[in-house]
C-alpha cells in the first residue's frame, strides 16, 4: 500500500479502535507496562479465583485508567498528556477503590446511598461517558445518555412509554453500587472472555499466525482462474475466526489480495466489496466471533461452547455464499487464470508452521474436554506461546533471551511477548468502555421495564404477526447498527427487541442469533461501513459503491437468520441450540432444512448476480430470487415450490448452455 492508502486505512482503523495517542519515550513504556500488567491479572484471574466484584471493578477501572491516558480529549491534543487526562485516570482509580473499600456496606445501601456515593458515583459514571466518547464518538454518548434520560425523566412521558421516572441517588445507587449497572452482565464478560480472546488474537498475530493461515489459503487455492477470490474467502476464514475482527481481517487480506484481484478481471468495487463481505465473516466465525458472542452466553445462561456449536451451520452457510458469487464472478467476468508467485508450497508451508493450525481448534478442544471457556483460552493462548518456541521465526520470546544477562530486560521488553500483552490489554479499551456504557442502557432497560414496553409495542404494530415481528426486528437492528458498533446494536437490541420474539414463541438463543446476526450484518451499511470503507482505501475504489457491492456479495446470508425464527424447525440450523439439545435430536430435520437452505442461497446467488451456468434472462433471475426466499422460508409448500422454481432454472440454464456449447464447436 501506498502511504496515502495506509493513512486512509489507518485512519478507519482508529474509527473502530478509537485514535489513540503514539507517544514515544519514557511514556510509552509506562503505557506499555501498566498494559502488560492488565494482561498478566487478567490471565491470573483466568486461572485462580478474584472476587467477582473485585474483578469487575478493578477490569473498568484499568481500562479507564488507560483510555484517559491513551486517547485525547479532542484531536488538537493528540500525542501530549494534558493535566486533565492524569485527573481523570487518577479519578477513576479512585472510584474504583471507593467501591472495593466500601465492600458489602456499600452494596447494602444502594437504595438510600449517602452524597458521598452519589458524588462518586456521578464521577464515576461522567468518567465512563467521556471514556466512551473518546474511543466510539458521540453518538453512542447520545444514545447511552439517552436511555439516562429516560430514567430520570420517564415519568413525564406519555404512555405507554412512562414509568414512576427515578431520582439521581437511586439511579446512581442502582448503576454504581450494585451489579447490575456499570459492573453488569457485559462488563463481566469483558473481564472474563472478551480480553483473554484479545490476548489470544495478540499472541496469534505476533507469532505470525496470522501470516501463515493468509500464505496456506493462497498456497492451497492458487493457479485457477477463481482461486484468487476463492482464496479471499478461505484466507478470510482462516483469519477471522481466531482474530474476530472485521476490519482487521479485511486489512490484513485486503494488502496481500488486492493487486491480485485486479489482475485477474475484478473492477475496484467488487474487488473492495468481496474483501470486505469476507471480512465480516470474521465476526460470525469460531472459534472467537465478535465480542457480542460472549454476551449471548451470558445473556441466555449457556455455555460459550453451545454458542459456537450454534454458530457452526450459519457461518458456513455464509461461507457457501461467498464461494458460489465468487464462482459466478469467474464466468460473469470472463477471468483470466493467474498463477500467485511468492507463495511457498502448501506442504513446505505446513511442514514449518503446522503448529499454528493448533489456534484454530485448541479451545474448542479444551472446552470438550470440560474446560470452561475461560480457562479454554487461557490453555490455548500458553499453548500458542509454547508451540511458536518451534521456530525462531515465530518464538514469542526470543532464543537468545539468557545468552547476555545484562540485556535480558532490554530483550523481554522488546520481545513479542511483551508486544501481545500489552497489545491484547489496548485492543479491549475501546470493547470494554462500551460494554460498560452498555451496562448503564440494561440497567436503564431493568429499573423501567423498557424491554416488556416496547416488546409490547412491537406486536401491537405487527398485529400478533411472528413474520411482522421479525421484519421489524430485523430493521431496528439494522437502524441501530447504522449508528453504533456491534457489541453495542447487539446489547441495546437483545434487551429491548429479544423480547418480542420470544413473547411470539422463538426459543430465546434463536432470538438473540437473530438479533446478533443481524447486528454483524448491519456493518456493511454506512455511515458505520468501516469494512467497505477500508477495502475502498485498499483498492481505490469508491467507498459507496464499494459497500453496495459488500451487500451483493453478503445478500444470500440475509436471509438465513429469518430461518432461525420463523418456525420451530429453524432451529436445525443452530443445531437445536445447545450440544445436549443436539444429542438428543432427530438429525432429520436438521439435515433438510440445512438441505433447503443451501439451495436457496445458491439460488439467491444466481438471481442476484444475473448468472448462473450462463447470463439468465429476467424470467430466470426472478425465478431464482423467488426461489431462495421461498427456500428460506421454513414450511413444506415454500420449500417444494422453491425446489421446483430452482430446478426449472437449472434445466433451461442447461439447454442454453449446451446450444452456446455447439455453436462455439461449430
Amino acid at each position: 500500500m501506498d502511504e496515502n492508502t495506509q493513512k486512509e486505512v489507518d485512519s478507519l482503523i482508529r474509527q473502530e479502535e478509537g485514535d489513540s495517542h503514539e507517544f514515544k519515550g519514557t511514556f510509552a513504556i509506562f503505557l506499555t507496562l501498566a498494559a502488560v500488567v492488565m494482561s498478566i491479572f487478567h490471565l491470573y484471574a483466568a486461572y485462580s479465583i478474584v472476587p467477582t466484584i473485585a474483578l469487575r471493578v478493578l477490569h473498568v477501572g484499568i481500562v479507564l485508567f488507560l483510555v484517559f491516558l491513551s486517547f485525547p480529549a479532542f484531536a488538537r491534543f493528540k500525542n501530549r498528556v494534558m493535566l486533565w487526562d492524569v485527573v481523570f485516570a487518577l479519578l477513576a482509580i479512585a472510584c474504583s477503590i471507593y467501591i472495593l473499600i466500601g465492600g458489602d456496606d456499600l452494596s447494602d445501601r444502594n437504595t438510600a446511598p449517602t452524597s458521598t456515593d452519589v458524588w462518586f458515583g456521578v464521577v464515576f459514571i461522567l468518567l465512563v461517558i467521556e471514556a466512551l466518547r473518546r474511543t466510539n464518538g458521540m453518538i453512542l454518548v447520545g444514545v447511552t445518555s439517552a436511555f439516562l434520560l429516560y430514567a430520570l425523566f420517564g415519568n413525564y412521558l406519555p404512555a405507554p412509554w412512562t414509568h414512576k421516572g427515578y431520582e439521581i441517588p437511586r439511579l446512581i445507587g442502582f448503576m454504581y453500587m450494585t451489579l447490575e449497572g456499570v459492573f453488569g452482565t457485559a462488563v463481566d464478560v469483558s473481564a472474563t472472555l472478551i480480553i483473554l480472546f484479545t490476548i489470544f488474537g495478540a499472541f496469534l498475530q505476533f507469532t505470525n499466525a496470522g501470516k501463515f493461515f493468509i500464505d496456506f489459503a493462497f498456497s492451497a487455492m492458487g493457479g485457477k482462474s477463481s482461486s484468487v477470490g476463492k482464496t479471499i474467502v478461505l484466507s478470510s476464514f482462516l483469519l477471522g475466526g481466531p482474530s474476530g475482527s472485521g476490519v482487521a481481517t479485511t486489512v490484513t487480506v485486503g494488502s496481500v489480495a488486492a493487486p491480485l484481484l485486479e489482475k485477474v478481471g475484478y473492477d475496484r468495487n467488487a474487488a473492495g466489496g468481496l474483501l470486505a463481505a469476507g471480512g465480516l465473516g470474521a465476526i460470525i466465525s469460531p472459534p472467537v466471533l465478535g465480542a457480542a458472542a460472549f454476551l449471548i452466553a451470558d445473556f441466555l445462561k449457556i455455555s460459550y461452547l453451545d454458542v459456537l456449536l450454534m454458530a457452526c451451520i450459519p457461518t458456513l452457510l455464509f461461507y457457501l455464499g461467498l464461494f458460489v458469487m465468487v464462482e459466478i464472478d469467474v464466468r460473469k467476468y470472463s477471468m483470466k487464470d493467474t498463477h500467485i508467485d511468492a507463495i511457498e508450497n502448501t506442504w513446505e508451508l505446513v511442514k514449518k508452521y503446522w503448529y499454528h493450525f493448533f489456534s484454530l481448534i485448541s479451545i474448542v478442544v479444551f472446552m470438550l474436554l470440560g474446560f470452561s471457556p475461560v480457562l479454554s483460552v487461557f490453555w490455548a493462548t500458553v499453548l500458542s506461546a509454547v508451540t511458536s518456541m518451534i521456530r525462531s521465526d515465530t518464538a514469542i520470546l526470543p532464543w537468545d533471551l539468557f545468552k547476555s544477562p545484562k540485556d535480558i530486560l532490554k530483550k523481554l521488553y522488546s520481545s513479542r511477548l511483551t508486544q501481545a500483552m500489552a497489545n491484547g490489554s489496548t485492543s479491549v479499551l475501546g470493547i470494554a468502555v462500551t460494554c460498560a456504557s452498555a451496562g448503564l442502557i440494561v440497567g436503564t432497560v431493568t429499573l423501567t421495564g423498557l424491554g416488556l414496553k416496547f416488546s409490547s409495542i412491537i406486536i401491537d404494530m405487527a398485529h400478533g404477526s411472528l413474520l411482522l415481528t421479525t421484519i421489524y426486528t430485523a430493521l431496528i437492528v439494522w437502524i441501530v447498527g447504522l449508528a453504533v458498533p456491534v457489541t453495542a446494536s447487539y446489547i441495546i437490541c437483545a434487551v429491548i427487541t429479544a423480547p418480542a420474539l420470544i413473547n411470539l414463541g422463538v426459543p430465546a438463543f434463536a432470538a438473540h442469533m437473530f438479533i446478533f446476526y443481524y447486528a454483524v450484518l448491519s456493518e456493511v451499511s454506512p455511515p458505520t461501513a468501516l469494512s467497505p470503507f477500508a477495502a475502498a482505501a485498499i483498492c481505490k475504489g469508491n467507498p459507496y459503491k464499494t459497500t453496495l457491492q459488500s451487500w451483493k456479495y453478503v445478500a444470500p446470508a440475509i436471509l438465513v437468520p429469518f430461518m432461525f425464527v420463523l418456525d420451530k424447525s429453524g432451529s436445525a440450523l443452530l443445531l437445536m441450540g445447545s450440544v445436549s439439545a443436539l444429542m438428543r435430536a432427530d438429525w432429520w430435520p436438521i439435515v433438510w432444512t440445512t438441505v433447503t437452505a443451501i439451495v436457496g442461497i445458491i439460488a439467491l446467488a444466481g438471481g442476484l448476480q444475473g448468472w448462473f451456468i450462463v447470463k439468465t434472462n429476467l424470467i430466470e433471475r426472478w425465478i431464482l430470487i423467488v426461489s431462495g426466499v421461498l427456500l428460506a422460508y421454513p414450511d413444506p409448500w415454500a420449500d417444494l415450490s422453491g425446489f421446483i422454481g430452482f430446478a426449472v432454472v437449472l434445466f433451461t440454464q442447461y439447454i442454453r448452455h449446451k446450444k452456446t456449447a455447439k455453436l462455439v464447436t461449430h
